[in-house]
C-alpha cells in the first residue's frame, strides 16, 4: 500500500495560490500549481474542485481564469482541507463481513473499531490546531 498524499498536495496548493496572491497576482492556474507540486493539472483540478466545494476556494472562468482564495489562510485549519479531499474514515473494515463463526472473524472489527476511533479523533484533534497560515510560515523558514 502507499501512503495517501492529497491532503499534501491540497495544503501546497492552498499556500501557493496565497503566496501567488500575496504577491499581487489575482488568480492562479492549475497549470501553474502542477508546476510548483511536479503533478499533472489534472490532478490539481479535482482538488481545487473539491476545495471549491467546501468553499476554500474560488475559481473564474474566460479571460484570466483561475482559482484563488475564497478564505484566509488564518482561518483555514488542515482539519479543513482534510475534510473537503478526504470525507472517509481514516481505516476501513472489511468489504465483506468477516466469518462469524470464527472467534477472530467475530471480534475483530469492534475490537479495531474502537482503535480506529480512537486515532481518527487524535488526528482531527491535532489537524485542527494547524492553520494554512502556520503551514505557510514554514514553507517560508525551511532552509534552502
Amino acid at each position: 500500500m502507499s501512503a495517501n498524499s492529497r491532503l499534501t498536495i491540497a495544503a501546497h496548493a492552498l499556500a501557493w495560490i496565497s503566496l501567488y496572491q500575496r504577491q499581487g497576482h489575482e488568480v492562479a492556474t492549475s497549470e501553474q500549481i502542477a508546476t510548483s507540486a511536479n503533478t499533472n493539472p489534472v490532478v490539481i483540478r479535482r482538488l481545487l474542485g473539491e476545495l471549491r466545494s467546501a468553499g476554500l476556494v474560488e475559481s473564474r472562468r474566460g479571460v484570466g481564469a483561475g482559482w484563488s482564495l475564497a478564505r484566509d489562510l488564518e482561518s483555514i485549519t488542515l482539519l479543513d482541507v482534510y475534510e473537503a479531499v478526504e470525507p472517509g474514515p481514516l481505516f476501513a473494515m472489511h468489504r465483506a463481513t468477516p466469518d462469524q463463526g470464527c472467534v477472530v472473524g467475530y471480534g475483530i472489527q469492534p475490537a479495531m473499531q474502537g482503535i480506529y476511533d480512537g486515532i481518527e479523533e487524535t488526528l482531527r484533534r491535532e489537524l485542527a490546531r494547524v492553520t494554512l497560515e502556520d503551514v505557510l510560515r514554514d514553507v517560508l523558514a525551511a532552509p534552502r
